[in-house]
């Protein structure tokens, strides 16, 4: 069973699928105007991680699983105008951007990945159903969703109305019936995107963008929506009043997830508007492994802050280089055992996501391969050898990791990369020869030499091995 942390409840849940065989989720994606920053990468591997685990716990159910794509923003248009292309260039460039930055972290890409300029007919449609219904009224070529007419609003926030209006930093427009009321349809000047509707040439808010396309692609009432913790207010309490609205009072889902901040080594929130920033492309370039990164930002649980630094990457490296380690051991031993991920790290996961707890777990099964005797050619027959015992508990271990999307990578390419190995080994034969003739300056030379272009050498009894740093 998995127990989550519902936002709107305020409490850890038992997950119960509203229907037999079929679990649906929603998560809010980028808004494609600029490089994607590792913060903006973290409910991308978090909830990631959520959904493979749906998937594992639940077998039989298919997961529907959408995250979406703004491609229409005031941000866009500015990029746009900056540049002097169409919005549709700048889009299509960080959204490529996008899925390769969140694929080198292991981020799957997901089947339903709306875009917002795809589903205009679906927002002026739901639009149109709520000014029929009292709850948005047209002003001034705008249409507004009037907060008053939804007694339940703020429930998800538990804001009252006058911090609602401080924390919404929306216009105060003289043609707003209440300050809090939201848009839902804007005009849009002859230079500007747009789209005919029935108030005018113009384009939609933002909120409206998600409420449409999950009614499109997963229905009246979902079952997990996910974002990140500055998605609440007013981001998601509008989504929950309009689609409420739109649906005869039925709730937009079932479950609301939603994640910490990172912030950088001084403690401050990481965000483009401070500049305080590195994204995973920048990280990438440096040579550190999507892994890597992936692993730093599961370290901690993801409901709490995570402080970004050298220190935590670092960590994470030496963490997976000692579980590839592991499983090199345990690969030379050809070890075709089936063994499932272990059923304690699972109940972690099951635990709201507890990565921390996880991946202690997972370090402790791992570990195991290194209790077997160096000498060990082949698997053990007997069940009952205690080497028997320590290979399945290292393979419980890896099955887990693999769970989290991680150990996705053979242990070949993990240590040496991708690069042309054959001039490096040629180089290490190199200084194998130097060392037999004992000319130990030219060997200290080349490793030297190695080292400065990021290669590390290690000696042992059998030889040298060699991995990127």
């Amino acid at each position: 069973m998995i127990r989550l942390h519902d936002t709107m409840a305020r409490e850890k849940r038992d997950f119960v699928p509203a229907e037999p065989h079929r679990v649906t989720m929603y998560a809010c994606g980028p808004t494609v105007y600029s490089r994607a920053h590792i913060g903006n990468a973290r409910p991308a591997v978090v909830f990631d991680l959520l959904a493979r685990l749906i998937e594992h716990v639940h077998p039989d159910h298919a997961l529907f699983y959408a995250r979406n794509f703004t491609d229409v923003d005031d941000k866009i248009i500015a990029a746009a105008e900056e540049r002097g292309v169409d919005p549709a260039v700048v889009t299509a460039e960080f959204e490529a951007h996008y899925l390769a930055d969140m694929g080198a972290l292991g981020v799957r890409r997901l089947a339903l990945m709306p875009r917002a300029t795809e589903h205009i007919a679906a927002m002026i449609g739901m639009i149109e159903r709520l000014i029929g219904s009292g709850h948005a009224y047209v002003a001034e070529e705008h249409v507004l969703f009037e907060v008053a007419t939804d007694p339940e609003y703020g429930a998800l926030s538990k804001r009252t109305r006058e911090a609602m209006q401080a924390g919404a930093r929306v216009e105060v427009a003289p043609y707003k019936r209440d300050p809090g009321d939201f848009v839902l349809w804007k005009p849009s000047p002859p230079q500007v995107i747009g789209w005919d509707s029935p108030w005018g040439r113009g384009r939609p808010g933002w909120h409206i963008e998600c409420s449409a396309m999950i009614e499109a692609h997963l229905g009246e009432t979902i079952d997990i929506h996910a974002g990140g913790l500055d998605l609440i207010f007013p981001h998601h309490e509008n989504e929950i009043a309009q689609s409420r609205c739109a649906h005869g009072g039925k709730p937009l889902a079932n479950y609301w997830l939603h994640n910490g901040f990172l912030s950088m080594a001084d403690g401050e929130k990481m965000s483009k508007s401070l500049g305080n920033v590195v994204t995973p492309a920048e990280l990438l370039a440096d040579g550190w492994q999507g892994e890597v990164l992936r692993l730093a930002l599961l370290s901690a649980h993801y409901r709490q802050p995570l402080e970004w630094s050298e220190a935590l990457l670092e960590q994470s490296r030496a963490q997976l280089d000692r579980w590839y380690r592991a499983v090199e051991r345990i690969d030379a031993l050809e070890a075709d055992v089936a063994v499932p991920p272990d059923a304690e790290v699972v109940a972690a996961l099951s635990d709201d996501l507890n990565t921390a707890l996880a991946i202690s777990q997972i370090s402790q099964l791992i570990d195991h391969a290194f209790t077997l005797p160096e000498d060990m050619a082949r698997l053990p027959v007997d069940s009952a050898d205690a080497n028997f015992r320590a290979i399945e508990a290292s393979l419980s271990g890896i099955a887990a990791a693999r769970l989290m999307g991680l150990l996705a990578s053979d242990v070949a390419t993990w240590f040496q990369g991708t690069g042309d190995s054959a001039a490096i080994e040629a180089r290490i034969a190199a200084r194998a020869e130097a060392k037999k003739s004992r000319n130990f300056a030219e060997a200290d030379r080349i490793r030297d030499e190695l080292r400065a272009e990021g290669i590390l050498l290690e000696d042992s009894s059998d030889g040298t091995t060699w991995r990127r740093a």
